[in-house]
């Protein structure tokens, strides 16, 4: 219990000076971000610094973002508690748990098993039933349940996926990291017509790229 109440400490603290004090205000993100263990998402190895404001390693070349990121693209895409939301690198499962505090389903998909196998245990142990979870290529998205409200992705394309863009619903918001002349930029997209986006650059940021083919990996 001891060792709970440090973290539940650190993680109020983290909300006030990474995330409100940096501008989001949204409550139901502030609650979510307040609410999720991040630290039961990291390696036990630098589970001491789940709350810094910094991305973390979690094996395969794969990293859980800093929170003050998931905050952002999560305030950013405009959910609420009606919102069916995919989300494309699962990875650590941390933001697809922020996100089932806000959603009413979402669906999140990941090229490596281990990491979504790994996730998901984590998820489920939580208690959460609205996060469902598929290993695949995050390109093809998941037609199965689609359209979707919102599309986010956790690791950057070269170019916008446009089989994710066919799954998105008229007035959907998609949120992904896209490179650019100068790197990456988090970018918004909205959905006007089948032909018609509105793009919106949010900020630089630095994400994994995103790979096409599930696979299998060693750790390191």
């Amino acid at each position: 219990m001891a060792v709970y109440n440090e973290f539940q400490a650190q993680r109020l603290e983290m909300v006030k000076r990474q995330i409100e004090a940096r501008g989001i205000s949204n409550k139901q993100v502030l609650d979510a971000m307040e609410k999720v263990p991040r630290h039961l998402f990291v390696p036990k190895d630098v589970m001491e610094c789940a709350y810094e404001d910094r991305p973390l390693p979690i094996g395969y070349g794969q990293t859980i973002s800093q929170p003050f990121i998931v905050a952002f693209m999560t305030e950013s895409a405009m959910l609420n508690n009606t919102s069916k939301v995919l989300e494309i690198g699962t990875g650590s499962g941390y933001q697809a748990a922020i996100l089932g505090e806000v959603c009413k389903e979402v669906y999140t998909i990941e090229v490596v098993q281990e990491l979504s196998e790994s996730a998901k245990k984590i998820i489920r142990k939580l208690g959460y039933k609205n996060i469902h979870f598929k290993v695949g290529d995050g390109h093809k998205g998941w037609a199965e349940h689609a359209p979707f409200d919102t599309i986010i992705l956790t690791a950057s394309p070269k170019d916008i996926p446009k089989k994710l863009l066919k799954q998105l619903k008229i007035n959907g918001h998609m949120i992904m990291p896209l490179e650019d002349s100068y790197g990456q930029e988090l970018v918004r997209i909205v959905k006007k017509g089948e032909e018609e986006l509105i793009k919106e650059d949010l900020m630089s940021v630095r994400f994994v790229p995103m790979v096409g083919n599930t696979k299998s990996l060693s750790k390191d």
